[in-house]
């Protein structure tokens, strides 16, 4: 018989993350040309340092990327994004005792990351490219995959929906099941709406509105919204004045069920999912 609490457990490499919970995920990207941070963590010692600062301030995972997604970024190739990602993880996984969540949609950083260490992998193309299901299915990690039409140049060119919502949820089901024919479970799937990829101001606000429709595909939830452009858009502020909103729609997300925020200011955020579970386990 299953019991409840092994529901919630999810095998991420050599550790566990128990989805009972809400966890806060702290953003590493080791790129260059990142929308917020690029070229500021590309140093090993840099790189490290910051995942150091966002663990003590409470993330349970840090995602690390090597390739930015950001609309208009550049495509770089397996080998350059390999040397950006793949020595930082192996460091982390050494130095901290943290999940390791690699933002990739490469074949080979996959192998090579889990081989390393990782323990989540977090695809904006939901393993779309060519090799990308076999590869992750070889390392029987968890994989999160992400709603986006198109691709990151092109993204936010003119993106079109009848019912953001309902599109959205339809593309990550049929992506599950892709999954299952490749050999991942729908026990080890973790599904991300897409926020900023491929959508509209007006398709953000309304797929956040509407999130706990996605609860009815019976996986967890990751939300990716800190510093993004619908902040900027919905209340007039540069990236670097995007907190406060992003702080808003961490507690709205969490309310409404998701289990993993994704986020640049990690301490701000955790004391946001700490303080509800306070409110929330009171009697």
């Amino acid at each position: 018989m299953t019991s409840v609490q092994s529901l919630t457990r999810l095998p991420c490499g050599n550790r566990v993350l128990d989805l009972a919970q809400t966890h806060v995920m702290g953003i590493l990207n080791v790129t260059p040309d990142s929308f917020s941070d690029g070229g500021r963590y590309s140093q090993l010692d840099a790189a490290l340092r910051h995942a150091q600062a966002m663990v003590a301030a409470g993330a349970t995972l840090i995602d690390v990327g090597g390739e930015s997604t950001r609309p208009g970024a550049r495509a770089v190739s397996p080998l350059e994004e390999l040397e950006r990602v793949a020595p930082i993880v192996e460091l982390i996984n050494r130095e901290l005792d943290v999940i390791i969540s690699v933002d990739t949609s490469t074949p080979a950083v996959m192998r090579e990351t889990a081989r390393l260490g990782a323990g989540l992998i977090n695809d904006v193309r939901s393993l779309q490219r060519d090799g990308a299901l076999d590869a992750a299915a070889a390392t029987g990690l968890p994989v999160c995959l992400m709603h986006m039409q198109g691709e990151p140049g092109d993204m936010q060119d003119d993106p079109q929906y009848q019912d953001v919502t309902r599109e959205v949820a339809k593309f990550l089901a049929e992506r599950m099941t892709k999954c299952a024919q490749a050999g991942i479970p729908a026990e080890r799937i973790i599904l991300d709406p897409g926020f900023g990829f491929a959508k509209t101001l007006q398709h953000n606000l309304s797929l956040f509105k509407h999130m706990e429709a996605l609860h009815a595909l019976g996986r967890p939830l990751l939300v990716g919204v800190s510093r993004k452009s619908m902040i900027g858009h919905a209340l007039n502020r540069p990236v670097g004045e995007r907190l406060h909103g992003g702080l808003a729609l961490a507690a709205l997300a969490s309310v409404k069920g998701a289990r993993i925020l994704r986020v640049h200011d990690v301490a701000e955020t955790v004391d946001v999912v700490r303080m509800i579970a306070a409110v929330e386990s009171a009697e």
